[in-house]
């Protein structure tokens, strides 16, 4: 078959396009809760190009214009920094000559200082001269708001004529409203407080600066963003910059703390818990980590229950939460154009005006098929974890209703495995974590014809009916934890059976409706391993395969063989590299004893973040050849931060140590752990058990690894398998 006849039309009607933002710009993220915002690196927002630039609450872009300018010119950018708590975006900039006020190029120091909190943007502005005798100069602040929605930034036309900005301005406050085609009114108020005389005219700031020699002029202002009748905030910069430290501290509770003796890995670390904190997006029911920015600043089911499964032995109280939220919204009743059925988990949920009004499905959308085996899994992996039976009962019901739905709907043809086949007509055609239109396919490279039943997706059930047989003989429902048990065994017998190729020495991607297996070497038979549905037997020669050099790109394991009809190392699921499906393939290893493969990976991913910048996991990278010294490609419409990328440090470390954490028998376990090289000592403290902590040092020797034990419980034991 010639490369050509693969191609169809790009009907993936929510692909997002490679050219949806302009790579040859450099940006700067902010992000808080249901905030984000995207700067150019002199703190700027331009509404050209490609204009992913602006401030974004609730799927709305507020602000699509925030510029500053000296004297109608553009400064001098010195340089811009993400602060290292991810909180602040720190930049520096200097003047052109001034020749109007004969002022000489940087003799004025300009320092912007931004930070996004509560549904809020806050800045603050100062000016310094260094010259010898005063000076005096014209600052000015234009901004506007477009209030598009996230989908139409995306590159989806909408059909409908909208409503235009409506601009009010007061002495100190302009005002800019938008009624949506949604009924909702979404508002942006700026206030400003100076040190400097200023006027406010249309959608400019001008500040009239005179400054003498080493004495700063300060300019802050906020943007309060506002949705329906909600009250606005009225916190100013000064008060909002008090309360960071604070929430800071809080946040830091919620994760033990881990320091090793590799100064780039800790960064990693920090980073890494610094970006997931701040997706933690505050609901009714606690704190769900949100996808990721920009387009997915969101909960997602999927992505906060892997989220929470890898962070969850070292911060168990982000499980607790996802549960619960997911919990109050499964779906109750059979809806069609929302892939609902009862009992199925989530798959996203948004606010924004085009969700609202049914322009995209995804107001309450349930089109996945693997989120309500994964909920299942992590209300077991949550109780062994913590042993929070009053947690568990308030979620018992819902629990059973999840994998009733994975029997009566998940299901399709009754053969024993779960397939999807999408009902919405505006829905995602694959509905697996690989849910672009063509990352399903045959060797030959053409699409498979649903129903699709997913490798990994049967090692989801698997897994949510061994947990869930455990839960029901906790709630002594001896005939349910029976029939659940011996299900997982039947399922694990017929899935090794049918989805193992002898030829491939691998499990086939999937089967399609008329069962026929799609017979391509995918990262998906990796879950596999995490599942523990895959055979002793099948594991060895699908580790090999997992980490061969048509896999394994150097920086980690591709989603697709570079053997494949469809690979395509710059797609998004055809050959790039996902960090979060390689953490999840390590621990699926390290299950198996598979040690070697675990460290190569983990090496792969550590350095990949040393090339990238803040070393912050992106959701992907491009699946080429790794080259000496120059890092991984980007792929360039990745979310970062992404929560399950950047939670990925979190689970190789389990996979390296090999540690269980087991409340209900009170124990720690290492089995045959190993660390790296590149990590001689490794430190964990504050590790939560209940109402007690656990302290502890392993260093590294030669093929062994030496604990010293700081602090348990009493009552608990520390067991090392060796």
């Amino acid at each position: 078959m010639q490369a050509e006849e693969l191609i169809e039309p790009l009907d993936d009607k929510f692909h997002i396009s490679a050219d949806a933002v302009n790579s040859d710009e450099r940006v700067n993220v902010l992000n808080h809760s249901n905030t984000f915002a995207i700067f150019d690196r002199w703190g700027n927002i331009y509404p050209q190009g490609k204009m992913v630039q602006g401030i974004y609450h609730e799927g709305t872009r507020f602000i699509n214009r925030l510029v500053l300018a000296i004297n109608g010119k553009k400064p001098l950018l010195l340089s811009s920094a993400i602060k290292e708590e991810n909180d602040i975006l720190a930049v520096d900039l200097t003047n052109p000559f001034l020749e109007t006020c004969n002022i000489l190029d940087n003799t004025i120091h300009i320092s912007r200082n931004q930070f996004i909190r509560e549904s809020a943007y806050y800045e603050e502005i100062a000016c310094i001269f260094y010259g010898e005798k005063e000076c005096s100069f014209e600052l000015t602040l234009s901004f506007d708001g477009d209030f598009k929605d996230l989908f139409e930034i995306r590159g989806i036309q909408r059909q409908v004529d909208v409503n235009k900005v409506i601009r009010d301005d007061h002495d100190n406050c302009c005002k800019l409203q938008y009624e949506g085609l949604d009924g909702i009114k979404r508002q942006t108020s700026i206030y400003f407080t100076s040190e400097a005389d200023y006027t406010l005219k249309g959608n400019q700031a001008r500040f009239s600066i005179k400054l003498s020699p080493n004495k700063p002029v300060v300019i802050r202002y906020c943007i309060h963003f506002i949705v329906g009748d909600r009250p606005k905030s009225t916190t100013s910069y000064l008060e909002a910059k008090k309360s960071i430290q604070s929430e800071l501290n809080n946040s830091r509770s919620v994760f033990a703390t881990i320091l090793t003796s590799n100064e780039q890995f800790n960064h990693w670390i920090k980073r890494s818990q610094v970006d997931l904190l701040s997706l933690l997006a505050q609901t009714q029911q606690g704190k769900y980590p949100y996808a990721g920015v920009p387009w997915y600043n969101t909960p997602f089911g999927r992505d906060g229950l892997i989220t929470a499964i890898q962070t969850l032995w070292l911060a168990p109280e982000i499980s607790r939460d996802v549960l619960l939220f997911l919990a109050r919204n499964q779906a109750t009743e059979l809806i069609p154009e929302k892939d609902a059925e009862p009992g199925k988990i989530l798959h996203e949920a948004r606010t924004g005006e085009m969700a609202n009004t049914g322009e995209v499905p995804f107001k309450q959308y349930y089109g996945t098929i693997d989120a309500t085996p994964l909920f299942v899994m992590l209300a077991g992996m949550y109780y062994e974890r913590t042993a929070d039976l009053e947690f568990i009962k308030k979620i018992w019901a819902n629990i059973k209703d999840a994998v009733k739905w994975i029997d009566e709907y998940g299901d399709l043809d009754g053969d024993g495995f779960v397939e999807y086949k999408h009902k919405a007509k505006n829905g995602l055609t694959n509905q697996g974590w690989k849910d672009s239109f063509d990352s399903i396919m045959y060797e030959d490279g053409h699409l498979a014809e649903p129903a699709i039943a997913l490798c990994e997706v049967q090692g989801y059930v698997y897994s949510a009916k061994c947990y869930a047989g455990k839960l029901a003989k906790v709630f002594v429902e001896e005939d349910l934890s029976k029939q659940l048990l011996e299900d997982a065994e039947t399922l694990k017998k017929n899935f090794n059976a049918k989805f193992w190729d002898d030829e491939l020495s691998c499990f086939v991607l999937a089967l399609d409706g008329q069962k026929r297996p799609c017979r391509v070497i995918s990262s998906n038979a990796g879950h596999c391993l995490f599942t523990q549905i895959a055979d002793e037997d099948k594991a060895k020669k699908l580790a090999d395969v997992l980490l061969g050099s048509d896999m394994f790109s150097g920086w980690g394991i591709r989603t697709l063989s570079a053997n494949e009809e469809r690979y395509n190392p710059m797609s998004y699921h055809n050959g790039s590299i996902w960090p979060h499906d390689n953490a999840l393939i390590a621990y699926g290893l390290s299950l198996y004893g598979f040690q070697d493969h675990v460290l190569k990976i983990m090496k792969a991913i550590f350095e990949a973040s040393l090339f990238i910048e803040l070393q912050r996991m992106p959701e992907l990278y491009c699946g080429f050849n790794r080259k000496a010294g120059i890092g991984p490609t980007d792929y360039p419409v990745a979310c970062s931060p992404q929560a399950w990328s950047v939670a990925v440090v979190f689970m190789l470390l389990q996979a390296c140590l090999r540690i269980d954490i087991n409340v209900l028998t009170k124990t720690i376990t290492f089995d045959r752990p190993l660390l790296p090289e590149y990590l001689e000592k490794f430190h964990i403290s504050d590790l939560t058990l209940n109402s007690s902590n656990c302290n502890l040092t392993i260093n590294r020797l030669p093929n062994d690894v030496g604990f010293n034990l700081l602090q348990k419980p009493e009552d608990w034991q520390v067991i090392i398998k060796k």
